[in-house]
């Protein structure tokens, strides 16, 4: 079984921000799944796709524990369902990246993401995948930036990574990883 993970702060006042890069995203790939995040539990609104074109069963979450306690979602949630960390895709914003481009790592640091350090301390382990959806440098102080709304030409980019990376968990699903990571980190 695999898990799919967007990350991003629950609530009407931070949708659309440039920190809720991971739930546009994993909305966008339910819509390609014609499925919704229906279920309710592990701090968290999940639901399992059964496509007949993916190997296995797949669990998409979306934490609604706010961005710097995602882990205390996904890790109960990996416990249960027994999935283990080579399983895992977390998807997140990373101002490291230009805006509008998307990069796949099979592990890493978290960086600077507080939401990243909070899954990586309850794992106990950063090796598992990850992709990250550019959101550029920040012009003024990194929390303004990240909850703030992208406009104009960035709405523009920002709206492209996200299909992207949406097309990157499908392809990795379908093809494998290593074959999203070569097509999509050109």
């Amino acid at each position: 079984m695999k898990l799919i993970v967007g990350l991003g702060n629950p609530g009407k006042e931070y949708e659309g921000t440039r920190h809720n890069m991971g739930f546009i995203v994993l909305d966008k790939f339910a819509e390609l799944c014609q499925v919704d995040l229906d279920r309710e539990g592990f701090k968290g609104k999940y639901t399992m796709v059964k496509h007949p074109s993916f190997d296995e069963p797949v669990i998409l979450l979306e934490p609604q524990t706010f961005m710097n306690l995602s882990g205390e979602s996904v890790q109960p949630l990996m416990a249960y369902f027994k999935i283990a960390p080579e399983d895992l895709i977390v998807i997140y914003d990373d101002m490291a990246i230009p805006e509008g481009k998307i990069r796949l790592r099979p592990f890493g640091s978290a960086g600077s993401h507080n939401g990243m350090k909070s899954i990586i301390s309850r794992l106990g382990t950063d090796q598992f995948k990850r992709i990250r959806v550019g959101i550029g440098e920040p012009p003024h102080t990194g929390v303004d930036y990240v909850l703030s709304r992208p406009s104009g030409e960035s709405k523009v980019k920002t709206d492209e990574a996200c299909s992207l990376a949406a097309l990157a968990v499908r392809d990795t699903l379908l093809h494998g990883w290593d074959y999203a990571m070569n097509h999509y980190n050109r």
